[in-house]
């Protein structure tokens, strides 16, 4: 291919990640006012929405979705989705917390523990897709099963209380630092530290190259499949952080926990801003997704509403999320082909 073919090749996708990253920038800002609006609407029929106590209590709960939509986010920018989140949360909680029930680990070794469990997860994940080259939607959702399966056969009927925990291990989830709580704390840093990598180094940066256009970067010589199994890698360590932060936050724990993750993890990341078809969005805009999420599931506790809406409602923000995503990519293909053609 030319000079000339290669640079055409790459202005659409540079020029559509342009503009759905200011899209993304705009569904932020978007939620950020709707969650003001939403707070003062309930507000008015349950004053206790906007205390401290409250609002606090929906941030930490947040904070776990949050942290394993910020790997979901990693692995949606490269063009990839993984199902498997919920089921990679559930089997390293039960492992961590049988782990110290039967006092294998200290608190610290479990928590390593945990999250090693996890990357090991998300890496055979990455291995399904880019070594056997088994689509992502596919690869993930027979590992959802099998994650699942496994942490069935390991906990069987058996529930570890929160009795069996050590004294103290659940405290992390009512504690704070310099007033924040530790798992907004957590997962603040986990947010501020990706965007950083994912901003600002080369390595980062070639997550949104092979998200936008595999072909093109593949011609700039980016290392594809490396870069989709760290991605992937990568959800797994995040959703061992979140099983952990599970098991602090929740303390019993058996073979269904963490079911129903995966719907509110990936409902984050759309709404968030990041882009289902690759190439864009923030680890910010997932986080604040999740944020979202739980104050409309707060909001629903509060006001009496039932909770199956709350399926309902993830199902109905990842069906409005992806539309305008389509709708956006659609008009900027329509306005390359018509640059091309001038």
């Amino acid at each position: 291919m030319t000079d000339a073919g290669v640079t055409a090749t790459l202005d659409v996708p540079r020029d559509r990640s342009a503009w759905l990253g200011v899209v993304a920038r705009q569904r932020e800002l978007s939620l950020v006012a709707i969650m003001v609006v939403l707070g003062a609407l309930v507000s008015i029929a349950a004053p206790q929405f906007l205390t401290v106590d409250n609002i606090s209590q929906v941030a930490v709960l947040a904070s776990i979705v949050a942290v394993a939509a910020v790997g979901e986010a990693l692995v949606v920018i490269t063009r990839n989705v993984d199902l498997s989140v919920e089921a990679m949360m559930g089997l390293v909680a039960f492992c961590v917390a049988v782990s110290l029930e039967n006092h294998m680990f200290g608190a610290p070794g479990a928590i390593l523990f945990g999250v090693g469990i996890g990357l090991v997860l998300g890496m055979i994940n990455g291995f399904i897709v880019t070594i056997l080259r088994v689509p992502a939607i596919v690869a993930t959702l027979g590992t959802l099963s099998i994650f699942r399966g496994v942490d069935y056969l390991v906990a069987g009927s058996h529930q570890v209380p929160r009795s069996g925990l050590p004294p103290g291990f659940t405290d992390a989830a009512h504690n704070d630092i310099f007033g924040i709580p530790i798992f907004v704390f957590i997962a603040v840093v986990v947010v501020v530290v990706g965007s950083v990598l994912l901003r600002w180094t080369t390595f980062g940066r070639q997550f949104y190259a092979v998200g936008s256009n595999p072909e093109a970067a593949a011609i700039l010589g980016i290392p594809s499949r490396l870069v989709v199994f760290v991605a992937f890698a990568l959800c797994g360590l995040m959703a061992g952080i979140a099983g952990v932060m599970y098991v602090i936050e929740f303390g019993t724990i058996n073979g269904t926990s963490a079911g129903g993750y995966t719907l509110q993890v990936v409902a984050a990341v759309v709404v968030g801003g990041v882009g289902i078809f690759g190439g864009t969005g923030t680890l910010a805009g997932a986080a604040l997704g999740a944020l979202f999420l739980g104050f409309i599931a707060n909001a629903l506790i509060l006001i009496g509403l039932s909770q199956f809406w709350l399926q309902a409602i993830y199902g109905l923000v990842i069906l409005v999320a992806v539309s305008a995503d389509a709708y956006i990519l659609r008009r900027l293909q329509r306005a390359a082909s018509l640059n091309r053609s001038r």
